[in-house]
């Protein structure tokens, strides 16, 4: 039964985003939630559920069709909760307001994120809880839908869009590719004709609106956080792409061996140590608070498992602070959540500048994830930039069966 109505409840929270303002039922239950930024609502759902037994919190951030824990909610002693989502180093601080009638209850507080060694994005948040009996979805409108070929203003890079409506609640999710990565899973209507899309995931605080013009194209604008805001246009394409991500980073040198960095505990270890022994040895560039090397790390799980023994990896983390002991602790996190255990040397700050002179065997590092694979040998066969991850469907099953195939080869060419 729980199952049923938390399914219907996500059905709802899809459908009403864009609605008009619903009725508040409960403190625990699924609310409407936003984060106000300089292009509007930043739009999202938030499931909270409270236990009657020991008073403990759980929940989950909604963005569409991606669901994802929220890993730790604290209750203060001044009934205000703190939502924890530590991996990313930040929390939402929210307080209950009760107001004078049902419908004016709500949620208000303050998202804060770490971006930098003493540098912190900070931003309001609100929410109210929906009413399942009242709620109405927005009238379905496809006119979004499809495949883009989309140009951001501060790229020179292609990009590609899809949209997807559903005819049944007016919701229309989607994404964008990039070279250096997906946008992840992005959740809206259309409003007054605009198309709205947003995301929230505890990293990523993202809002796109777009409108369609007369000769089929689109003219949007996007704003990250509040730190972020540029222009972008589309150009509906079917047949849209992005280049091959084993075609845009090379190899300068011929053997990863020759790398060298600290471990989390400070002991400099270099890539020809035993440890790292296999048929194929993966290094993976990443950090630990970049939500695409998430999704990467959430597969690499599955390749450990798929291949044991012939295949090993190491990550290179460039985090945020510099400061050893705090990057040491996210990238422990980060491994925690995703339950690998292969060892993981600190590179430096996630600057790329710094990455790229750090990783001294490709031309450069553009991108969080990049991963390069090299047999029992160390000698570099591939090196891939990027990744397109769940949100982007058959783009991420596409990645996966490129992956396997490199992993594969080399394997049976040590036999």
């Amino acid at each position: 039964m729980f199952r049923l109505r938390f399914v219907l409840f996500h059905a709802i929270i899809i459908a009403s985003v864009c609605a008009p303002t619903p009725v508040c039922f409960a403190q625990a239950g699924l609310w409407d939630a936003r984060i106000d930024s300089p292009g509007g609502p930043i739009r999202f759902g938030l499931q909270l559920h409270d236990s009657n037994d020991d008073k403990k919190w759980s929940g989950h951030l909604i963005n569409g069709s991606e669901q994802i824990e929220i890993p730790q909610i604290e209750s203060k002693s001044d009934g205000s909760l703190v939502l924890k989502i530590d991996h990313y180093d930040s929390q939402l601080s929210v307080q209950f307001v009760l107001g004078a009638d049902i419908s004016d209850n709500r949620l208000v507080g303050t998202w804060k994120k770490r971006r930098g060694t003493n540098k912190w994005v900070e931003m309001n948040f609100n929410a109210v809880v929906q009413n399942v009996e009242t709620s109405k979805g927005s009238k379905s409108d496809s006119k979004f839908d499809g495949q883009w070929k989309v140009n951001f203003d501060s790229s020179d890079d292609p990009a590609v869009g899809i949209f997807k409506s559903d005819s049944k609640s007016g919701a229309i999710e989607g994404t964008f590719l990039t070279t250096t990565g997906d946008y992840r899973f992005l959740a809206g209507c259309v409003v007054d004709d605009q198309l709205e899309l947003s995301c929230f995931d505890g990293a990523h605080a993202f809002l796109f609106k777009a409108n369609l013009k007369e000769d089929g194209t689109l003219a949007g604008d996007f704003w990250s956080s509040n730190t972020w805001h540029e222009t972008w246009t589309a150009t509906r394409d079917k047949e849209a792409k992005l280049p091959d991500g084993f075609e845009l980073t090379t190899a300068t040198e011929t053997n990863i061996n020759s790398l060298a960095f600290h471990d989390l505990d400070g002991k400099e270890m270099r890539l020809d140590d035993k440890k790292f022994a296999a048929s194929v040895r993966i290094v993976h560039i990443f950090g630990s608070w970049c939500p695409n090397c998430h999704d990467a790390a959430a597969y690499l799980a599955e390749l450990e498992k798929k291949y044991g023994d012939k295949m090993s990896v190491v990550g290179i983390a460039f985090e945020l602070t510099g400061d050893a002991k705090r990057d040491a602790d996210q990238v422990r996190k980060y491994l925690k959540r995703h339950k690998l255990d292969h060892p993981v040397l600190i590179g430096g700050k996630s600057s790329k500048k710094i990455a790229s002179k750090a990783v001294t065997v490709i031309d450069e590092v553009r991108s969080y994830p990049t991963t390069i694979f090299a047999d029992a040998s160390g000698k570099i066969i591939a090196v891939h930039q990027g990744f397109s991850g769940p949100a982007t469907g058959e783009a991420y099953q596409e990645l996966k069966k490129k992956f396997e195939s490199v992993i594969e080869s080399i394997i049976d060419n040590a036999k």
